[in-house]
């Protein structure tokens, strides 16, 4: 207790909220300056010491610092097991697609029950595992198919010739070099159709822009130029105008070869080319018709695979090796269309339909 006069007084430190603070010789500590009034007046000023607060304060500190970490620790083991869980799915199903090779493509990816979005990625990489499996089982098979083709007229070459190199006296040369010359078109033939096949497989490439072409008159003038064997008949139906299509004059002109090749080796007596204009799905349509034997119904889509010939074209066929329908209609799907053969009372029909250039726009 103090009567008069003015005094400054200090109070011991200040509460802070770090708890390694000393309350007494804190960093900043608070002056307060307490006044005591002239006489008559009595103020009771007290001095406390602030060493217990603090200290409780820095009891309440550390708790929480230390809940604080705790709770942390507790939350990153809960999330590191949840996500160790969640990702144990894609760690074997990534385990199982690592030991895959091109000799193991017939194994799949077992489908895990832990989610929708785990499950269809499972699905999605076995249906991509079942397309890698076709396209090399199909590149296998093309490859044996090729191998086989190419080797006979090969081996027919090779003996014909050293027949006649044994027997140099005997041998009718211009017979020989005759054959010889057939088997080497036959090959040069189908060197030709597998070279153009492996350009059309691959990836295709931003064609440069070109006008449309007339195919009214690229048919005409293909038709016109062959000249059929004489018990044939072909016969021409165009449309009068000009029906303009995108596309490549060379390829175009290859699929009515093709078409008109396979006619003329199994039409009877006629082949007919008709050739319209669909307004309504905007598409041309190019119809080859022969009165030959037909093709039955079960082998109407085997026509189409690569070196598939029926039993009757391999008794007839003059030296084709199965890839002129198969180039066809590969070379129509290149060119945004489609060759189908369509059911006929008699001998084959076949169907190609091309977008016109209104249509492609």
């Amino acid at each position: 207790m103090f009567i008069g006069g003015e005094y400054d007084l200090v109070s011991e430190g200040n509460l802070l909220l770090l708890p390694w603070t000393d309350p007494v010789h804190g960093p900043v500590p608070i002056r307060r300056q307490a006044t005591i009034a002239p006489a008559y007046t009595l103020d009771l000023v007290y001095i406390r010491s602030l060493r217990r607060e603090q200290a409780h304060l820095n009891a309440v500190v550390w708790q929480l610092a230390a809940g604080t970490l705790g709770l942390t620790l507790v939350v990153a083991g809960t999330v590191w097991l949840a996500a160790g869980r969640v990702l144990r799915p894609v760690e074997a199903i990534r385990a199982d697609f690592a030991e895959l090779s091109a000799h193991h493509l017939d194994r799949r990816i077992a489908v895990p029950r832990a989610g929708r979005e785990i499950t269809r990625l499972a699905d999605t990489m076995n249906t991509t595992l079942d397309r890698l499996q076709n396209s090399v089982e199909q590149q296998r098979q093309f490859t044996d198919d090729a191998s086989h083709e190419l080797r006979t007229p090969l081996a027919c070459l090779r003996t014909e010739l050293e027949l006649a190199l044994n027997h140099p006296d005997t041998a009718d040369w211009p017979q020989v070099v005759h054959a010889a010359h057939d088997d080497t078109l036959r090959l040069q033939a189908l060197t030709t159709d597998l070279l153009l096949l492996a350009r059309l497989d691959a990836p295709p490439a931003a064609p440069p822009p070109s006008p449309p072409l007339d195919l009214t008159d690229l048919v005409r003038n293909e038709t016109g130029r062959r000249t059929p064997p004489p018990h044939l008949t072909l016969t021409l139906h165009t449309a009068p105008e000009p029906i303009p299509v995108h596309g490549h004059h060379a390829l175009l002109t290859r699929v009515l070869g093709n078409l008109l090749d396979n006619a003329e080796r199994h039409a009877t007596s006629t082949i007919t080319v008709h050739l319209t204009r669909d307004t309504q799905h905007r598409h041309a349509v190019l119809e080859v018709l022969d009165d030959g034997p037909g093709i039955p119904p079960e082998d109407h889509q085997r026509i189409f695979e690569r070196f598939s010939r029926l039993d009757d074209a391999r008794a007839r066929d003059d030296g084709g090796a199965g890839l002129g329908l198969a180039i066809a209609q590969r070379i129509a799907t290149t060119h945004h269309g489609t060759l189908t053969l369509a059911p006929s009372p008699q001998g084959a029909h076949f169907l190609l339909h091309l977008p016109t250039s209104a249509g492609r726009r």
